[in-house]
């Protein structure tokens, strides 16, 4: 009787247990409103106690545009040719970014986000008219600026940016404002706002019941369903043996 009490508790935890919620942000390298999204309200959210929540897809591609001529694939990208490679570079920041060993401060997806956070810090204006990725690299301890430049460089960057550029066309409906932000793969326009103005509070609508403690100091964070429902669960449980 007390193992079978034990499974069933078991069970109850697991259910209560929250899962990751998956988050795409869609966003462009040298959008003003990207980059303002980026580093005052992602980066600050997935830095706190709230980012063990999130299960985060970044897809630098936002309105952009790309034709394909045989091999090649050419780009128009919306602030211009330098947004374009600085798209680049983020794709294959998010697709080639390593951690080292000694490392143990950094997963691969928190150092890929420091370094897409120092590189939408920086802004639009590049004194020497470089655009950051080996100063970001430098300065967020990424140990292969080489192959991000040389992916950025070649027909590899091409095709990288290319798969964005096709996830981002599959949002449905279709992209309309940059940065658009979804939770689990479908786009809610009342989300989409409280998430660009109060990231963390949009997020805790979205993370299943119970609303985790780390919600509970957030305005307008309520989550969307009733705990009632794990009190429910719990009380068929306790049921069977009192």
């Amino acid at each position: 009787m007390m193992l079978k009490l034990l499974g069933l508790f078991g069970l109850f935890a697991m259910c209560s247990a929250q899962a990751k919620v998956p988050v795409f942000v869609y966003y462009e390298s040298l959008c003003p409103d990207s980059q303002a999204f980026v580093t005052q309200q992602l980066y600050p959210a997935m830095k706190g106690p709230l980012g063990k929540f999130v299960d985060l897809k970044l897809v630098p591609f936002g309105k952009s545009n790309y034709t394909t001529l045989g091999a090649d694939v050419q780009f128009t990208c919306h602030h211009g040719p330098n947004e374009c490679y600085g798209n680049k570079i983020q794709a294959c920041a998010i697709e080639h970014i390593q951690v080292n060993s000694y490392q143990h401060e950094h997963t691969r997806e928190s150092l890929t986000l420091e370094y897409i956070n120092c590189l939408m810090k920086v802004g639009n204006n590049f004194p020497d008219s470089i655009y950051p990725g080996e100063k970001c690299a430098r300065q967020t301890g990424v140990p292969n600026w080489e192959n991000i430049e040389r992916c950025a460089n070649t027909t590899e960057g091409s095709k990288v940016l290319q798969r964005f550029g096709d996830l981002t066309n599959m949002l449905q409906p279709g992209l309309s404002s940059v940065p658009t932000v979804t939770f689990r793969q479908k786009y809610d326009i009342d989300a989409q706002r409280l998430a660009i103005a109060n990231f963390g509070a949009a997020l805790c609508k979205k993370i299943s019941t119970p609303t985790p403690i780390e919600c509970s100091n957030i305005p307008g964070a309520a989550a969307e369903k009733s705990s009632a429902v794990l009190v429910t669960i719990g009380a068929l449980i306790l049921s069977r043996f009192f």
